[in-house]
């Protein structure tokens, strides 16, 4: 049983308006004054404070003046593919006329500028090459490629290795020398902060007319869904961008292939949100890169014809409906394995390394996050890579750095991992085959130094109950237009003591509900969207705690509040 928190407000609240409400909710994620909560463009932080940004444009206008060859590599992740094709469509607005792009095969070149993807970069006669949202980790395709006399911009945003790469400018808010003050850019907006520091530098050297400069505004939307598809922390930096993006695309002003993808994913323009850009877009465009070419959602995003977008968005659709369908079968063999685990030692261990030979790579991350949700406990998941070799990819929970954790082990025991990268809440690695009971001790012992039993339990942080006088449909539009919410800046969740009047099973595997307040009289529509029927609670119990955040339900025109149930446990 989870554990529901309420969230601990300032002792001292700003009034930040007149909702006593949303002052509440401002505060408890540490918003101060009236200024953090700016979304114009105005508040951006400017390119400049990126190092590196300045050498970075100078190479690139030296490019254009000679018109050279500059290839982009990208990652295949929807942060990457956004990146790639905001790379791409900024260069060719401002006059650079030979721009291409590679996006490694997650199966077949690895990630990031491996030596075989400088290869193909030097098949394509690239004079400058850029990665975006990936490079801080590529020694050897660096290395590789500038003794052959090729030009390397790196722009990431992943924590870096102790050595860097041999490039001519890395640009990264995370190296020890950068001063900029968000930390947490995307690939993407790291790839539009050099785009806008180009475009500055062409029309104050005046080698473009004012009337003649792009507006790079139009990009946005890219920069929202790279930005919220990545879960990377929105600040008030990162929420200005998706907001303003999120404003693009509900005005209908965005790339054919966003509008494609909302399509078949039955969203309605006019009120999407940054839950539709994690939750029905970014997965669609992830799809492409975990099981086939992450280049056909490139091509999805570049695409300047509906005809072409529909099609390709429709091709990306049904290779997430496999990649659902492989998942589901992953996951019930890894619930098996745990629950073995469970048998054997009563209890389930502090952490879970999991390995089956004939898993998808492309699906590991998603398996292991699942993993992670259900039983609250950092998750390791490995597949076969190469004879000897096994691929995995990481989650953690809450407080536990996990690249931290694959450092460690990492110096214990030298040449276990081969290799190894990423965050505080994820990342990949690839492991000596002959040592994987050795790394599952290793990881366990390592956890359970660094974790406290408490960390295993789940917890939900609520923004406490709502009286019955903010229990309406304004209160739910309040809400929805002070977002964009996600990760660091998080939707308010509401809990309250509820009677179950109503119930039923919808689609197979939603329940939707008719709940009533204890003490009111107030009826609302609940829904509870991909229950397990396993680990739901017995309803025959009446009266439920429910965790929800408020939802507007829109049908042929009408509009009413619905509690987006999000979790529930007898009272």
């Amino acid at each position: 049983m989870n554990k529901i928190i309420c969230r601990r407000q300032a002792e001292t609240i700003f009034p930040l308006g007149d909702s006593p409400l949303l002052n509440r909710i401002f505060s408890v994620r540490g918003i101060a004054n009236q200024q953090q909560l700016d979304r114009t463009l105005k508040s951006l932080l400017p390119p400049q404070q990126l190092s590196g940004m300045s050498a970075a444009v100078e190479l690139l206008l030296a490019a254009r003046r000679e018109q050279q060859k500059i290839v982009i590599v990208g990652d295949f992740d929807a942060d990457g593919a956004t990146s790639t094709a905001l790379a791409v469509l900024a260069l060719r607005k401002l006059g650079f006329q030979q721009v291409d792009y590679l996006v490694p095969n997650r199966f077949e070149q690895g990630y990031g500028l491996s030596v075989d993807v400088a290869k193909m970069a030097l098949e394509k006669q690239v004079a400058l090459l850029i990665t975006v949202d990936n490079g801080v980790s590529s020694y050897e395709g660096v290395e590789f490629i500038k003794k052959c006399g090729v030009k390397v911009i790196i722009t990431d945003h992943h924590l870096p290795p102790e050595q860097l790469p041999s490039a001519d400018v890395i640009i990264n808010p995370n190296l020890a020398d950068c001063n900029f003050p968000s930390k947490s850019l995307a690939g993407v907006g790291v790839t539009f902060y050099l785009m806008l520091a180009v475009r500055a530098a062409l029309r104050d050297r005046g080698e473009i007319v004012a009337s003649e400069l792009p507006n790079f505004a139009e990009l946005l939307d890219l920069v929202a869904l790279g930005t919220i598809a990545d879960v990377v922390p929105l600040d008030q930096n990162n929420r200005i961008l998706a907001h303003q993006g999120l404003e693009r695309i509900r005005a209908q002003r965005c790339r054919y292939g966003i509008q494609a993808l909302a399509e078949i994913a039955n969203r309605d323009l006019s009120r999407f949100a940054a839950s539709d850009l994690g939750f029905a877009i970014g997965p669609r465009l992830n799809a492409a890169g975990r099981l086939d070419n992450m280049s056909v959602g490139v091509e999805l995003l570049l695409a300047d014809d509906m005809q072409l977008a529909r099609q390709l968005a429709h091709d990306l659709d049904a290779l997430n409906q496999t990649r659902k369908e492989i998942e589901q079968g992953m996951k019930l063999e890894a619930l098996q394995i745990c629950s073995q685990l469970h048998e054997l030692e009563q209890s389930l261990p502090y952490a879970i390394a999991l390995y089956r030979a004939d898993w998808h790579q492309g699906v590991l991350g998603i398996l292991a996050s699942r993993i992670k949700d259900r039983f609250h406990r950092p998750v390791v998941a490995f597949t076969q890579d190469q004879p000897g070799v096994l691929k995995g990819s990481a989650r953690s929970i809450e407080g536990l750095h996990i690249r931290d954790v694959l450092e460690r082990i990492d110096q214990r025991c030298p040449g276990m991992i081969l290799k190894f990268g990423g965050h505080a809440m994820a990342a990949g690695l690839s492991v000596d085959e002959s040592r994987f009971v050795e790394f599952q001790q290793q990881f366990l012992e390592i956890v359970c130094d660094c974790v406290a039993q408490e960390q295993l339990t789940g917890t939900i942080w609520s923004d406490g109950e709502l009286s019955p006088s903010e229990m309406n449909l304004q209160t739910a539009e309040l809400i929805a237009a002070c977002g964009p919410w996600g990760q660091a800046f998080p939707e308010p969740l509401f809990d309250g003591e509820f009677r179950v009047l109503q119930q039923r099973l919808v689609g197979g595997r939603h329940l939707k509900m008719l709940l009533q307040p204890q003490g009111s009289s107030q009826l609302f529509d609940a829904i509870a969207f991909n229950i397990d029927p396993q680990r739901y609670p017995d309803l025959s119990i009446k009266t439920m705690k429910v965790v929800y955040k408020l939802d507007i339900n829109e049908f042929r025109g009408n509009r009413q509040l619905q509690l987006m149930v999000e979790y529930m446990q007898p009272s």
